[in-house]
């Protein structure tokens, strides 16, 4: 039972992890964009602003692997979660994963409400 608890935050952490990483060393390729998926990374891509966010995935996916540090894991990922569906739903046209990380975002939250009350 104590493994369905840590099992949301395992895979954000992993996804996290593995996107982040993938973006700095290349170990799976990445989907060909056409139109405004092209137009915006080609707008973003040569300012070191994907860099950060990728960055930033890794220091969550980190932080979120540490039951002690997930609330501060969230405040750093769920951002980036909302703009990956964003993305998805304005630009690319295809929902994808994005649904699955704000969910198991909010999952988290949910498992750590307590730590979150004083926000509210």
């Amino acid at each position: 039972m104590k493994f369905l608890t840590h099992a949301p935050a395992a895979i954000l952490a992993f996804l996290f992890l593995f996107g982040g990483i993938n973006y700095f060393i290349p170990l799976a390729p990445m989907p060909t964009m056409t139109g405004n998926q092209l137009a915006f990374f080609n707008l973003f891509g040569p300012t070191g602003y994907m860099a950060v966010i990728k960055i930033l995935e890794i220091i969550g996916g980190v932080l979120m692997i540490m039951p002690t540090k997930r609330a501060l894991a969230t405040l750093i990922l769920a951002p980036i979660s909302i703009n990956i569906l964003v993305f998805e739903i304005c630009i690319a046209n295809a929902p994808g994963i994005g649904i699955l990380l704000v969910a198991l975002i909010g999952v988290t939250i949910y498992q750590e409400k307590q730590k979150f009350m004083a926000l509210l």
